[in-house]
């Protein structure tokens, strides 16, 4: 009966790790990989809900202008959560 206990064990490990595990981790990697390739004039929308354009790329940080006024905040690379290239996403009027 133990053998069984932890065979029925293993697979609701091996079941875990598919279905939570593994996908978070992909997610992960990909973020990171967003977050690496911003660059100069890229639209980003932060955590907060602050949308801008990159002015200039630093180590963890970034300087964004936010319209209408042009205002200059810098936030951290970490809070970007959504990045869109130029010319990539369909602009509205």
């Amino acid at each position: 009966m133990g053998f069984a206990t932890l065979i029925m064990m293993g697979v609701m490990f091996l079941i875990m790790y598919l279905l939570i595990f593994r996908p978070q981790a992909q997610k992960q990697k990909e973020w990171q990989k967003m977050l690496e390739s911003i660059e100069n004039g890229d639209q980003v929308i932060t955590g907060g809900g602050i949308i801008g354009v990159v002015l200039s790329v630093k180590e963890d940080r970034l300087l964004v202008r936010v319209p209408p006024d042009n205002l200059r905040i810098e936030v951290t690379k970490s809070s970007v959560m959504q990045l869109s290239k130029p010319g990539t996403a369909k602009e509205k009027s």
